[in-house]
């Protein structure tokens, strides 16, 4: 059972991979099958149900793009 629900703002998200390169558990991957408004390929949770909701990715997103809501 998954610890945390990961909602990414597809919009906000350009793409810049900082939050890829601070997952540790690697679950955050670049969506290179469709590009967001502005034209950038969003980032997307590969496996929601290894997230440990360390909130890493939030913290680092510079666009606020990502919140992590832990579930019990």
């Amino acid at each position: 059972m998954a610890k945390a629900k990961v909602v990414i703002k597809r919009d906000r998200c350009k793409g810049c991979e900082l939050c890829i390169s601070v997952c540790p558990k690697h679950i955050l991957a670049i969506d290179d099958t469709e590009v967001n408004v502005n034209g950038y390929h969003a980032v997307t949770i590969t496996k929601e149900e290894e997230c440990i909701a360390c909130a890493s990715c939030g913290i680092m997103c510079p666009d606020g793009a990502i919140n992590i809501y832990r579930v019990e």
